[in-house]
């Protein structure tokens, strides 16, 4: 396997297990990005509300 390919695999699965990644990796500006998409998607996870429809 190509050592790019391996360390890109190892960023995406550090990202999935909401794991901090490498220090080199998190000034990656695709990382960074990736990385505040989660904490987003997890923040609107913790706060969301059931919105139901008024009949």
């Amino acid at each position: 396997m190509d050592a790019d390919v391996a360390r890109t695999d190892a960023v995406l699965d550090a990202l999935a297990r909401r794991e901090a990644v490498f220090e080199l990796e998190a000034g990656d500006v695709a990382v960074r990005l990736l990385g505040a998409l989660i904490a987003d998607v997890d923040g609107h996870r913790l706060s969301s509300v059931s919105i139901t429809p008024s009949t």
